[in-house]
């Protein structure tokens, strides 16, 4: 795997939201996507009381949403907490994991935020710029934003707003559940974003492929 953006990973944290400033830009916001056939979750966990940054990224294949291949890396965490700066403390052991893999995917549904970030630049974007791969962040939560009540049925969504920007989609996967936080990352556009994310969770919350590699990465 070739980096399109290479940078320093032992940084402060004024440091690193510099290099958030210089990387949001380069985020592309609509759909450069070639044909679909390896889907991959990206899921972070960590051990030895957050020493260890455990870090899986499950394929499955698209659509039928079969398992393919797991890769899973394990490094210590170089990187301390802070809000806003989380994909400095896990990028490093997910590009292992990238590396890891026989094929790249296709598409990467990461579990975290992509431009519904302070900076616009959460864990999606962040590794859709580094790696130039389509992706899309689905969170279980939102760090920013304001929307509407998102109606009960299985696909509605309204906008999620950080002012006057649209910052990703509160879609609703599962009827009169808890919604998820879709946002752009890379080479995506909400709408196909929605779409996505949608095809990808049949049954559950989550999309399958980041359902699969949630499970290995908090398993011990």
């Amino acid at each position: 795997m070739r980096l399109r953006h290479v940078h320093a990973w032992h940084l402060t944290p004024a440091e690193a939201r510099a290099v958030q400033a210089r990387l949001a830009p380069l985020v592309v916001r609509e759909d450069r996507l070639g044909p679909l056939k390896r889907v991959a979750g990206v899921d972070v966990g960590f051990e030895d009381g957050g020493r260890i940054t455990r870090a899986v990224v499950s394929v499955l294949s698209w659509p039928d949403l079969v398992p393919v291949e797991d890769a899973v890396a394990r490094r210590p965490t170089s990187f301390p907490y802070v809000p806003g700066l989380l994909s400095f403390r896990e990028l490093p052991a997910v590009l292992e994991a990238l590396e890891q893999l026989s094929a790249l995917p296709h598409l990467l549904l990461c579990d975290g935020q992509g431009i519904a970030h302070p900076r616009r630049l959460g864990i999606a974007a962040h590794l859709g710029v580094l790696t130039d791969l389509p992706a899309i962040g689905v969170g279980k939560t939102r760090l920013i934003g304001e929307h509407d009540e998102v109606p009960p049925a299985r696909g509605a969504w309204c906008a999620l707003r950080d002012g006057d920007d649209v910052i990703g989609a509160v879609l609703r996967t599962r009827a009169g559940v808890k919604p998820v936080y879709v946002s752009i990352g890379h080479r995506v556009s909400l709408e196909t974003a929605i779409e996505l994310v949608l095809q990808a969770a049949p049954r559950y919350r989550l999309p399958e492929p980041i359902r699969r590699a949630d499970q290995l990465a908090s398993r011990r």
